[in-house]
Protein backbone atom coordinates (compact mmCIF):
# COMPACT_ATOMS: atom_id res chain seq x y z
CA UNK A 1 0.00 0.00 0.00
CA UNK A 2 1.84 3.52 -0.94
CA UNK A 3 1.08 6.55 0.95
CA UNK A 4 -0.23 8.34 -2.26
CA UNK A 5 -3.11 5.71 -2.29
CA UNK A 6 -4.30 7.27 0.85
CA UNK A 7 -3.72 10.97 -0.71
CA UNK A 8 -6.43 10.02 -3.36
CA UNK A 9 -8.62 8.52 -1.19
CA UNK A 10 -8.96 11.71 0.49
CA UNK A 11 -8.91 13.69 -2.15
CA UNK A 12 -11.71 11.13 -3.63
CA UNK A 13 -13.82 11.56 -0.03
CA UNK A 14 -13.53 15.25 -0.04
CA UNK A 15 -14.77 16.41 -3.91
CA UNK A 16 -17.00 13.03 -4.50
CA UNK A 17 -15.73 13.53 -7.88
CA UNK A 18 -13.21 10.98 -9.49
CA UNK A 19 -12.41 13.35 -12.04
CA UNK A 20 -12.16 16.47 -10.30
CA UNK A 21 -9.96 14.20 -7.57
CA UNK A 22 -7.81 13.11 -10.92
CA UNK A 23 -7.35 16.90 -11.62
CA UNK A 24 -6.61 18.37 -8.15
CA UNK A 25 -3.96 15.47 -8.03
CA UNK A 26 -2.33 15.74 -11.34
CA UNK A 27 -3.36 12.23 -12.98
CA UNK A 28 -5.39 11.14 -15.69
CA UNK A 29 -9.23 9.73 -14.70
CA UNK A 30 -7.98 6.34 -15.51
CA UNK A 31 -5.06 6.28 -13.80
CA UNK A 32 -7.02 7.71 -10.46
CA UNK A 33 -9.67 5.31 -10.76
CA UNK A 34 -6.92 2.41 -10.89
CA UNK A 35 -5.18 3.79 -7.62
CA UNK A 36 -8.64 3.88 -5.76
CA UNK A 37 -8.79 0.23 -7.03
CA UNK A 38 -5.62 -0.76 -5.38
CA UNK A 39 -6.43 0.79 -2.15
CA UNK A 40 -9.54 -1.36 -2.07
CA UNK A 41 -7.84 -4.85 -3.07
CA UNK A 42 -5.48 -3.97 -0.19
CA UNK A 43 -8.53 -3.41 2.05
CA UNK A 44 -10.29 -6.22 0.91
CA UNK A 45 -13.11 -4.29 0.23
CA UNK A 46 -15.50 -1.94 -1.66
CA UNK A 47 -14.53 1.82 -0.11
CA UNK A 48 -16.93 3.78 -2.91
CA UNK A 49 -20.30 3.25 -3.68
CA UNK A 50 -20.15 3.41 -7.29
CA UNK A 51 -23.88 3.40 -7.60
CA UNK A 52 -24.73 7.14 -6.90
CA UNK A 53 -23.69 10.28 -7.49
CA UNK A 54 -21.94 12.28 -6.15
CA UNK A 55 -19.58 9.67 -5.54
CA UNK A 56 -20.30 8.16 -1.44
CA UNK A 57 -18.26 6.17 0.70
CA UNK A 58 -19.33 2.96 1.90
CA UNK A 59 -19.41 2.29 5.57
CA UNK A 60 -15.52 0.80 5.56
CA UNK A 61 -14.24 3.91 3.50
CA UNK A 62 -15.99 6.17 6.15
CA UNK A 63 -13.75 4.54 8.62
CA UNK A 64 -10.73 4.51 6.18
CA UNK A 65 -11.30 8.27 5.60
CA UNK A 66 -11.15 8.95 9.09
CA UNK A 67 -8.14 6.57 9.58
CA UNK A 68 -6.53 8.29 6.48
CA UNK A 69 -7.07 11.39 7.92
CA UNK A 70 -5.39 10.61 11.20
CA UNK A 71 -2.46 8.74 9.42
CA UNK A 72 -1.44 11.54 7.00
CA UNK A 73 -1.18 14.01 9.78
CA UNK A 74 0.95 11.17 11.39
CA UNK A 75 3.40 11.27 8.86
CA UNK A 76 3.74 14.61 8.05
CA UNK A 77 4.30 15.35 11.84
CA UNK A 78 6.57 12.40 11.92
CA UNK A 79 8.83 14.09 9.08
CA UNK A 80 8.21 17.43 10.56
CA UNK A 81 10.34 15.77 13.67
CA UNK A 82 12.40 14.00 11.30
CA UNK A 83 13.56 17.16 9.60
CA UNK A 84 14.18 18.80 12.94
CA UNK A 85 17.04 16.33 13.83
CA UNK A 86 18.90 18.02 11.16
CA UNK A 87 19.61 21.71 11.63
CA UNK A 88 21.62 22.39 8.90
CA UNK A 89 18.58 21.26 6.57
CA UNK A 90 16.12 23.42 8.86
CA UNK A 91 17.27 26.95 7.40
CA UNK A 92 17.06 25.38 3.54
CA UNK A 93 14.14 26.67 1.80
CA UNK A 94 13.40 23.71 -1.09
CA UNK A 95 12.38 24.74 -4.33
CA UNK A 96 10.57 22.99 -7.12
CA UNK A 97 11.09 24.84 -10.08
CA UNK A 98 10.91 23.41 -14.26
CA UNK A 99 13.83 23.31 -15.90
CA UNK A 100 13.41 26.29 -18.15
CA UNK A 101 13.09 28.48 -15.24
CA UNK A 102 15.54 26.93 -13.06
CA UNK A 103 17.97 27.70 -15.85
CA UNK A 104 17.01 31.21 -16.35
CA UNK A 105 14.95 32.83 -13.80
CA UNK A 106 16.23 31.34 -10.38
CA UNK A 107 19.71 32.33 -10.67
CA UNK A 108 19.06 36.08 -11.20
CA UNK A 109 15.91 35.91 -8.74
CA UNK A 110 17.90 34.46 -6.02
CA UNK A 111 20.58 37.36 -6.44
CA UNK A 112 17.65 40.00 -6.02
CA UNK A 113 16.55 38.50 -3.07
CA UNK A 114 19.83 38.54 -1.44
CA UNK A 115 20.02 42.30 -2.00
CA UNK A 116 16.42 43.23 -0.73
CA UNK A 117 15.72 40.12 1.40
CA UNK A 118 18.79 38.91 2.88
CA UNK A 119 20.67 35.67 2.23
CA UNK A 120 19.29 32.65 1.94
CA UNK A 121 19.98 28.74 1.41
CA UNK A 122 18.28 27.24 -0.78
CA UNK A 123 17.62 23.55 -2.68
CA UNK A 124 16.97 23.72 -6.18
CA UNK A 125 14.78 20.60 -7.23
CA UNK A 126 14.92 21.46 -11.53
CA UNK A 127 12.09 19.00 -12.56
CA UNK A 128 9.26 18.91 -15.78
CA UNK A 129 6.46 21.21 -14.86
CA UNK A 130 3.98 18.35 -13.99
CA UNK A 131 6.68 16.54 -11.98
CA UNK A 132 7.09 19.90 -10.49
CA UNK A 133 3.55 20.69 -9.44
CA UNK A 134 3.16 16.91 -7.87
CA UNK A 135 6.29 18.06 -5.69
CA UNK A 136 3.98 21.07 -4.12
CA UNK A 137 1.11 18.95 -3.70
CA UNK A 138 2.97 15.94 -2.18
CA UNK A 139 4.43 18.26 0.14
CA UNK A 140 8.39 17.53 -1.21
CA UNK A 141 9.29 21.16 -1.10
CA UNK A 142 8.55 24.49 0.35
CA UNK A 143 7.58 26.52 -2.59
CA UNK A 144 6.97 25.67 -6.76
CA UNK A 145 7.91 28.70 -8.85
CA UNK A 146 6.29 28.10 -12.12
CA UNK A 147 4.73 29.61 -14.89
CA UNK A 148 1.17 30.86 -15.31
CA UNK A 149 -0.96 31.56 -18.40
CA UNK A 150 -4.84 31.93 -18.48
CA UNK A 151 -5.52 29.72 -20.92
CA UNK A 152 -3.76 26.56 -18.61
CA UNK A 153 -4.07 26.84 -14.85
CA UNK A 154 -2.58 24.53 -12.53
CA UNK A 155 -5.37 23.09 -10.70
CA UNK A 156 -4.76 23.67 -7.49
CA UNK A 157 -7.49 24.21 -4.51
CA UNK A 158 -7.02 27.82 -3.64
CA UNK A 159 -8.04 26.68 0.13
CA UNK A 160 -4.86 24.81 0.27
CA UNK A 161 -2.79 26.93 -1.99
CA UNK A 162 -1.89 30.30 -2.17
CA UNK A 163 0.25 31.96 -5.08
CA UNK A 164 2.28 35.57 -4.98
CA UNK A 165 3.38 36.28 -8.62
CA UNK A 166 7.23 37.05 -9.13
CA UNK A 167 6.93 38.67 -13.16
CA UNK A 168 5.90 38.49 -16.34
CA UNK A 169 7.82 36.49 -19.55
CA UNK A 170 7.12 36.34 -23.28
CA UNK A 171 7.44 33.41 -25.11
CA UNK A 172 8.35 34.39 -28.79
CA UNK A 173 9.54 32.51 -32.02
CA UNK A 174 13.79 32.82 -32.56
CA UNK A 175 16.26 31.29 -34.78
CA UNK A 176 19.63 31.64 -35.99
CA UNK A 177 20.38 34.56 -37.94
CA UNK A 178 22.95 34.30 -40.91
CA UNK A 179 25.86 36.07 -41.76
CA UNK A 180 23.87 39.51 -42.44
CA UNK A 181 21.99 39.69 -39.19
CA UNK A 182 18.94 38.69 -40.60
CA UNK A 183 17.00 35.21 -39.92
CA UNK A 184 17.96 32.13 -41.32
CA UNK A 185 14.27 31.55 -41.74
CA UNK A 186 11.24 33.76 -41.21
CA UNK A 187 7.78 33.21 -40.36
CA UNK A 188 5.33 32.82 -41.93
CA UNK A 189 6.20 30.40 -44.24
CA UNK A 190 4.45 29.35 -47.13
CA UNK A 191 2.19 26.04 -47.91
CA UNK A 192 4.49 24.63 -50.40
CA UNK A 193 7.41 25.51 -48.46
CA UNK A 194 6.95 24.91 -44.63
CA UNK A 195 9.52 26.56 -42.41
CA UNK A 196 11.60 23.74 -40.17
CA UNK A 197 10.25 24.03 -36.64
CA UNK A 198 11.67 22.90 -33.24
CA UNK A 199 8.82 22.17 -31.17
CA UNK A 200 8.10 20.99 -27.27
CA UNK A 201 7.35 17.65 -26.83
CA UNK A 202 3.38 16.59 -26.53
CA UNK A 203 1.81 17.30 -23.19
CA UNK A 204 4.86 19.98 -22.12
CA UNK A 205 3.75 23.35 -20.89
CA UNK A 206 5.28 25.20 -23.22
CA UNK A 207 3.78 23.28 -25.92
CA UNK A 208 0.09 23.61 -24.60
CA UNK A 209 1.61 27.51 -25.33
CA UNK A 210 2.41 27.78 -28.10
CA UNK A 211 0.09 26.03 -29.43
CA UNK A 212 -2.30 28.60 -28.30
CA UNK A 213 -0.06 30.96 -29.96
CA UNK A 214 -0.47 29.30 -33.40
CA UNK A 215 -4.23 28.77 -32.98
CA UNK A 216 -4.94 32.69 -32.42
CA UNK A 217 -2.63 34.18 -35.51
CA UNK A 218 -4.61 36.15 -38.21
CA UNK A 219 -2.02 34.62 -40.29
CA UNK A 220 -1.36 31.33 -41.68
CA UNK A 221 1.64 29.54 -40.49
CA UNK A 222 3.56 26.76 -42.60
CA UNK A 223 5.69 25.24 -40.31
CA UNK A 224 7.29 21.24 -40.36
CA UNK A 225 8.31 19.42 -36.83
CA UNK A 226 11.75 18.51 -37.50
CA UNK A 227 12.74 18.29 -33.89
CA UNK A 228 11.20 18.04 -30.37
CA UNK A 229 12.00 17.56 -26.79
CA UNK A 230 10.38 19.10 -23.60
CA UNK A 231 13.09 21.46 -22.55
CA UNK A 232 13.83 24.91 -24.08
CA UNK A 233 17.57 24.78 -23.61
CA UNK A 234 17.38 22.31 -26.06
CA UNK A 235 15.33 23.77 -28.54
CA UNK A 236 17.74 26.96 -27.83
CA UNK A 237 20.88 24.64 -28.73
CA UNK A 238 19.20 23.51 -32.13
CA UNK A 239 17.97 26.58 -32.88
CA UNK A 240 21.53 27.80 -32.37
CA UNK A 241 22.68 25.62 -34.82
CA UNK A 242 20.61 26.64 -37.71
CA UNK A 243 18.04 23.98 -37.18
CA UNK A 244 14.76 25.81 -37.64
CA UNK A 245 12.61 27.96 -35.66
CA UNK A 246 11.41 27.59 -31.90
CA UNK A 247 9.21 29.42 -29.20
CA UNK A 248 11.82 30.67 -26.91
CA UNK A 249 11.10 33.08 -23.55
CA UNK A 250 12.80 35.74 -23.93
CA UNK A 251 14.70 35.32 -20.73
CA UNK A 252 16.29 31.86 -21.82
CA UNK A 253 17.66 33.94 -25.43
CA UNK A 254 18.75 37.23 -23.64
CA UNK A 255 22.71 36.51 -24.34
CA UNK A 256 22.20 35.02 -27.75
CA UNK A 257 19.95 38.40 -28.74
CA UNK A 258 22.66 40.54 -27.71
CA UNK A 259 25.86 38.69 -29.47
CA UNK A 260 23.01 38.78 -32.31
CA UNK A 261 23.13 34.52 -32.38
CA UNK A 262 19.88 34.59 -32.32
CA UNK A 263 17.01 37.42 -33.99
CA UNK A 264 13.26 37.04 -34.09
CA UNK A 265 11.53 34.67 -36.21
CA UNK A 266 8.90 37.90 -37.13
CA UNK A 267 5.19 37.59 -37.96
CA UNK A 268 4.66 39.38 -33.81
CA UNK A 269 3.85 36.19 -32.59
CA UNK A 270 4.33 36.23 -29.02
CA UNK A 271 2.28 35.42 -25.51
CA UNK A 272 2.80 37.25 -22.51
CA UNK A 273 3.01 34.63 -19.46
CA UNK A 274 3.32 35.16 -15.76
CA UNK A 275 5.81 33.94 -13.14
CA UNK A 276 4.02 33.00 -9.61
CA UNK A 277 5.76 31.38 -6.91
CA UNK A 278 3.32 28.85 -5.15
CA UNK A 279 3.22 27.08 -1.45
CA UNK A 280 0.67 25.15 0.49
CA UNK A 281 -0.93 27.16 3.15
CA UNK A 282 0.54 26.31 6.46
CA UNK A 283 -1.57 24.72 8.94
CA UNK A 284 -1.98 26.44 12.46
CA UNK A 285 0.61 23.82 14.19
CA UNK A 286 3.14 23.11 11.21
CA UNK A 287 3.71 27.29 10.47
CA UNK A 288 6.26 26.31 7.86
CA UNK A 289 9.58 26.42 8.57
CA UNK A 290 10.96 29.96 9.75
CA UNK A 291 12.72 30.94 6.88
CA UNK A 292 10.08 29.87 4.52
CA UNK A 293 7.59 31.63 5.81
CA UNK A 294 9.30 34.99 6.21
CA UNK A 295 10.73 34.16 2.73
CA UNK A 296 6.66 34.49 1.73
CA UNK A 297 6.05 37.39 4.09
CA UNK A 298 8.98 39.55 2.21
CA UNK A 299 7.45 38.40 -1.38
CA UNK A 300 3.88 39.11 -0.63
CA UNK A 301 4.88 42.73 0.66
CA UNK A 302 6.22 43.21 -2.63
CA UNK A 303 3.24 42.57 -4.62
CA UNK A 304 1.34 44.69 -2.27
CA UNK A 305 3.87 47.50 -2.18
CA UNK A 306 3.83 47.27 -5.82
CA UNK A 307 0.42 45.90 -7.19
CA UNK A 308 0.81 47.51 -10.87
CA UNK A 309 4.59 46.43 -10.92
CA UNK A 310 5.36 44.02 -13.70
CA UNK A 311 8.85 42.58 -14.03
CA UNK A 312 9.95 40.20 -16.77
CA UNK A 313 12.32 37.33 -16.34
CA UNK A 314 15.80 37.97 -15.86
CA UNK A 315 15.28 41.05 -13.91
CA UNK A 316 14.32 41.71 -10.15
CA UNK A 317 11.35 40.85 -8.89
Amino acid sequence: METKWLEDFVSLAETRSFSRSATLRHVTQPAFSRRIQALEAWAGTDLVDRSSYPTRLTPAGETLYNQSLEMLQGLQSTRAMLRGHNSAGQDVIEFAVPHTLAFTFFPAWVSSLREKFGPIKSRLIALNVHDAVLRLVEGSCDLLIAYHHDSQPFQLDAERYEMVSLGQEVLAPFVKADIDGAPLFKLPGRAGQPLPYLGYAPGAYLGRVVDLILKQSSTAIHLDRVYETDMAEGLKAMALEGHGIAFLPLGSVKKELRAKKLVSAGHDLEMTMDVRVYRARPTTKEAAKSPAQALWQFLESQTQAKPTAKSRVGGNP
